[in-house]
């Protein structure tokens, strides 16, 4: 068996991590409070997916080698269009997304994804500042909006402050600056007092998962589990025994 993709929560789905076994695909759901108990083996390229049916490739570059890697194009665009065609004609939404304590994300979507979107990248708050009609207006605004926010927050960023909460003042603030259509406040359902530790385990109870980040407790500590970096591991439905770095709260 081998984990060749994962889903993020959505308003009909509990997140996932895709198993793929003798070229079939199954949805193995984290839902919180469920218990893990899988070993990592090697890992290697997660193939290529078409629908529930998985191609496998023996190539020993992960998560993907050069012929199963793609490049979302749009992904680069500051307004000016990178395809031989542009086709983003339907709304999109700019959005600034918080991540706690106070690092604040500029971005844009589709407007009829921009919920989804939210908790894909597990913002705790968000705001809809304005909707545009189509996908190039959008990348200029957010390139001009971006040399004040950032753009892009990496997962240990998030991790870090996975056990904190947003800064209210300062993202109130923020917000003055614009007019927001709309507010988020996201709860992923984790109560943790401290960051938990980033690790690349399959094994323990799930506390919940925020955006792409599984977050498990084992033997009294709290683990953090970016899913991008379980694709391509060969699992066994096992417990795993390797030793794991355990947070003072252990002891």
């Amino acid at each position: 068996m081998q984990i060749v993709g994962y889903e993020t929560e959505s308003d009909e789905r509990h997140p996932a991590i895709l198993v793929a076994d003798a070229g079939t695909v199954d949805r193995e759901p984290l839902e919180t409070g469920r218990s893990l108990g899988y070993s990592l083996g090697e890992r290697r390229c997660a193939g290529t997916l078409d629908g529930t049916i998985h191609y496998d490739c023996q190539h020993e570059r992960a998560p993907y080698c050069d012929q199963h890697t793609s490049t979302w194009v749009c992904a680069r665009c500051t307004g000016t269009c990178l395809k031989d065609e542009m086709d983003c004609y339907d709304d999109h939404a700019i959005y600034l997304a918080a991540f706690a304590p106070a690092t604040f994300k500029v971005g844009v979507t589709r407007e009829w994804r921009l919920p989804t979107r939210l908790r894909e990248q597990g913002a705790d708050r968000a705001a809809h500042l304005r909707t545009v009609e189509n996908g190039r207006v959008a990348r200029e605004i957010e390139a001009q909006i971006a040399e004040e926010f950032t753009d892009r927050v990496r997962v240990p960023a998030k991790i870090s402050g996975i056990h904190r909460d947003v800064d209210v003042e300062r993202w109130r603030a923020t917000l003055a600056e614009f007019d927001p259509i709309e507010t988020f406040d996201f709860d992923y359902g984790l109560e943790l007092d401290a960051a938990p530790v980033p690790e690349t385990v399959l094994t323990g109870e799930i506390l919940g998962v925020q955006g792409r980040v599984l977050v498990l407790e084992r033997g009294g500590t709290t683990y953090a589990v970016d899913l991008r970096e379980l694709v391509g591991y060969e699992i066994r439905e096992e417990q795993s025994d390797r030793e794991l770095q355990s947070s003072l709260a252990a002891f």
